[in-house]
């Protein structure tokens, strides 16, 4: 058998169920890794089970609310008592609402962005990154250090017309991830983000083709990117080739901020 770099290594990954998240819960598994996918449904969980654990990983499927404090907390001491700690964290969940801040129509200008959907995409992207970055901290202290990566996104870098909400979360994940790297490393523990692109999930995938056409155009090498491609990136700031990598935030893009 190969060698399993992450065995014997624990990793919790948020919004496991599908795309990036599944895929990165995989790439972890094949390297050996204790795996804890959290998703707010359990419908993916026997698949998620049987994928994980036929890749090479041990498996803990859980159903959690990452904008609930007691859940993240409930959910975290259970990895705990399964595999004695925490040793990577994927803050990957994380949803759209998007709107026009206003729109026009034929009597003037109307609100565009509910406040409920504001308040919906930053309690998950940023509000659940908080959340399950403080409930695992303590834990990897104790462990003796840790690694912590947080999915932002391109349009947190650079803006995107349309989503207001979505880019203030993103924006502010690279802010904390900024702001823990100083409070954490004295700790060993590593806190970088990925910043991806246009990536082919399948939610992404079943837009209208002239959409996707338009994503390829704005990528300067040509293509979507894969699940698999965000997955490798998680996989390589977790690992000791990465261990002087800390308060960064690693495109994973194609080129679409050097293309803009």
């Amino acid at each position: 058998m190969k060698d399993r770099k992450f065995a014997g290594k624990t990793v919790i990954v948020t919004g496991a169920a599908a795309g990036i998240g599944r895929a990165t819960a995989l790439r972890f598994a094949k390297e050996g890794a204790n795996v804890a996918g959290w998703d707010v449904s359990d419908r993916a969980a026997p698949e998620f089970t049987a994928e994980v654990e036929a890749a090479g990983g041990q498996s803990l499927f859980q159903v959690v609310n990452v904008t609930d404090s007691a859940a993240v907390e409930t959910a975290v001491k259970e990895v705990v008592d399964k595999w004695g700690g925490v040793d990577i964290l994927i803050n990957n969940a994380g949803i759209v609402r998007d709107a026009q801040l206003v729109k026009k129509n034929g009597s003037g200008f109307v609100t565009g962005l509910l406040e409920e959907s504001w308040d919906a995409v930053i309690d998950v992207n940023l509000k659940g990154v908080f959340l399950a970055t403080r409930a695992v901290v303590p834990h990897m202290i104790r462990r003796g250090g840790g690694v912590i990566i947080n999915a932002s996104s391109v349009v947190g870098l650079q803006g995107n017309f349309g989503q207001t909400n979505y880019v203030a979360s993103k924006a502010g994940v690279i802010g904390m991830t900024r702001t823990w790297a100083r409070e954490l490393g004295k700790y060993n523990i590593r806190v970088n983000a990925i910043a991806p692109g246009f990536i082919g999930t399948d939610m992404v995938k079943s837009m209208p083709p002239h959409v996707l056409d338009t994503m390829v155009l704005r990528t300067p090498m040509g293509r979507l990117g894969t699940p698999e491609d965000v997955a490798n990136a998680y996989l390589w700031l977790a690992s000791d080739q990465a261990t002087f990598v800390h308060g960064t935030v690693l495109s994973v893009d194609g080129g679409v901020v050097l293309g803009t």
